[in-house]
């Protein structure tokens, strides 16, 4: 997983000027904490946080939020938050160490970076830190979708009105054996000069054996009609709660 930090602190130096904002989808993401943990106030942790446009959106909501981001992307943007209601820090989530326990923590697009094992480590750590009244909300990519999009190229040009300012070419391979994508991006001219993120997808079947032994249980998929979101969509929510006792 050494890619990670680069991957994503390039990427957000390309994006940043214009995906650094509250959108939509932020709020959409804090619709459905509501609809599965309650409206709060809750203690919320969230993880790959990248610009932070979420997490700002879920302090904004009334909940006590620390959001850990590895990359570059970290705090890049700041919102307005009520003081002390959001603490980002910059950090590896596999290694940082938190304090208390959390009734939320949510991963939104990213879960599946790393092997099954690392995977298993990271439910696992979520597991801790999850109260037993919790919840984990988690973006999972979708393999259907993916596979779908093996070999397509695509080419950005600049918008610098939007914020986009780079010329890019990205190249989606998958690799069905392995249920795994690989998303390539470089700039203009400079094809030499590739960067990729590699993710490992699931369906919610293998989601549902992943977690097993984790602490945790798949307690369903949310975000629309299930059908729906296996059929259209690259990544599907995964709601995760603590293991019943045995």
């Amino acid at each position: 997983m050494d890619w990670v930090r680069g991957f994503y602190s390039r990427t957000g130096a390309w994006w940043g000027d214009a995906e650094a904002r509250l959108t939509e989808r932020d709020h959409r993401r804090v619709r459905l904490l509501h609809e599965h943990a309650g409206d709060g106030p809750r203690r919320v942790l969230e993880l790959g946080s990248g610009y932070g446009t979420t997490a700002t959106a879920t302090a904004q909501a009334g909940h006590a939020v620390t959001a850990v981001e590895i990359s570059e992307r970290a705090g890049r943007f700041r919102g307005d938050v009520a003081p002390g209601s959001l603490t980002v820090i910059n950090d590896d989530f596999y290694e940082v160490r938190l304090t208390g326990d959390f009734d939320v923590v949510s991963y939104w697009n990213g879960f599946g970076v790393g092997s099954d094992a690392d995977q298993r480590r990271l439910l696992r750590r979520i597991a801790g830190w999850l109260r037993p009244s919790g919840v984990a909300l988690i973006d999972v990519f979708n393999p259907f979708v993916w596979a779908r999009w093996d070999g397509d190229r695509t080419h950005r040009t600049p918008d610098p009105q939007r914020g986009y300012a780079h010329e890019l070419f990205e190249l989606t391979t998958f690799d069905p054996v392995t249920c795994t994508a690989v998303d390539t991006w470089w700039e203009a001219g400079r094809p030499e000069d590739r960067i990729s993120q590699v993710l490992r997808c699931y369906t919610p079947a293998d989601l549902g054996l992943l977690v097993e032994g984790t602490g945790l249980r798949l307690a369903g998929i949310t975000g629309g009609p299930a059908a729906q979101l296996l059929r259209e969509h690259a990544e599907y929510t995964a709601v995760l709660r603590p293991a019943e006792p045995r």
